[in-house]
């Protein structure tokens, strides 16, 4: 048997024993570690239970809570955990044309909520989160932990919106950072981004063999570009417009991955996840976890404590009183 939580324990351990052998190897300990009020208010009156048998119930009591609390186990051995995964690199798109309003409220805030969706499928999955401008820039190494991923997009804003889409320095992040990986899998959620930057990413995908997947986000009737202070994006005059471009998504499919345009529907995502998901299959990955198969006896000590705190806690008639006697002095009437 092995305590998983050893050293709470003994830390636990000694300022309990010391407590304990103060009120025990006092006769007026109590009452100096209590105010007169508050021993008024626990006195148990006819109790068949002396105070000192009492104050050793209570303290056993607390020794078995303080076991329960180091959870002790017993290790039967190991066995191994095959878990069907992959790992996947998550590209955001936060160039500037992200601020258009032909998705509510904005491209970015919707490419969020959809990107945080897609994390909530892929369950087992590790995942890289970057987002890319004119640069690429790491925000999470690879992870499971999908709620710190969704709190860190979250953490994404307007302010963060520059430059146009480089996506050739993209595929060479996507090239590197899947180097030594099978499949190779990439996500990008993004506009599109113009035709001429995506030819040699394209050219990229297809040499690295990266199964792209593509969340194109944006209409094709496309809307103004907005400024940093929400003001709509001038050149000579004239506003400037961000099109859907569904170059992309063609690009995904030549890779033999997929693509859809994110819509407010709730069962895009899914789609596109159980064709993620579907890589698993064809690629036979899988990854083998050895855990510890061990027995959980904490709550052997935990019921014990309990049982003893509520005796310690309790008034227990005296025998006369159980049977409900009075005493009568011998030779008077009462």
């Amino acid at each position: 048997m092995s305590f998983e939580n050893a050293i709470l324990m003994l830390l636990l351990l000694v300022p309990f024993t010391l407590f304990a052998i103060l009120v025990l190897t006092n006769k007026e300990g109590v009452e100096r570690v209590f105010s007169k009020e508050v021993l008024e208010r626990i006195k148990v009156e006819g109790s068949g239970i002396s105070n000192r048998a009492r104050n050793i119930i209570f303290f056993i009591s607390i020794l078995f809570m303080i076991l329960a609390i180091g959870r002790p186990t017993i290790i039967k051995g190991e066995r191994d955990i095959t878990i069907k995964s992959l790992n996947v690199i998550l590209a955001l798109d936060i160039s500037s044309s992200m601020r258009s309003k032909d998705r509510y409220p904005n491209r970015l805030e919707f490419a969020k909520k959809k990107t945080k969706e897609l994390l909530g499928n892929l369950i087992d999955d590790e995942i890289m989160v970057l987002t890319f401008s004119n640069s690429v820039y790491l925000v999470s190494p690879m992870t499971s932990d999908k709620d710190t991923l969704k709190e860190v997009i979250d953490g994404i804003d307007n302010n963060y919106l520059l430059g146009s889409t480089n996506f050739e320095a993209l595929g060479v992040v996507l090239k590197n950072s899947l180097k030594n990986r099978e499949p190779k899998i990439a996500v990008v959620i993004s506009d599109g981004g113009d035709k001429e930057d995506l030819k040699k990413f394209k050219e990229i995908i297809k040499n690295e063999n990266i199964k792209l997947y593509a969340i194109l986000i944006g209409t094709q009737k496309g809307a103004p570009i907005l400024d940093e202070k929400g003001k709509t994006k001038l050149i000579n005059d004239k506003i400037v417009m961000s099109r859907l471009n569904i170059e992309l998504g063609k690009i995904a499919k030549e890779s033999g991955g997929d693509y859809i345009v994110a819509s407010y529907s709730g069962n895009d995502i899914e789609k596109l996840a159980n064709k993620i998901d579907s890589n698993i299959a064809r690629d036979g990955k899988k990854r083998v976890l050895k855990v510890k198969d061990r027995v959980e006896l904490f709550y052997f000590p935990l019921i014990l404590s309990i049982l003893l705190l509520l005796i310690s806690l309790s008034s227990i008639p005296t025998k006369d009183e159980f049977f409900g006697k009075s005493r009568v002095k011998r030779g008077k009437n009462v």
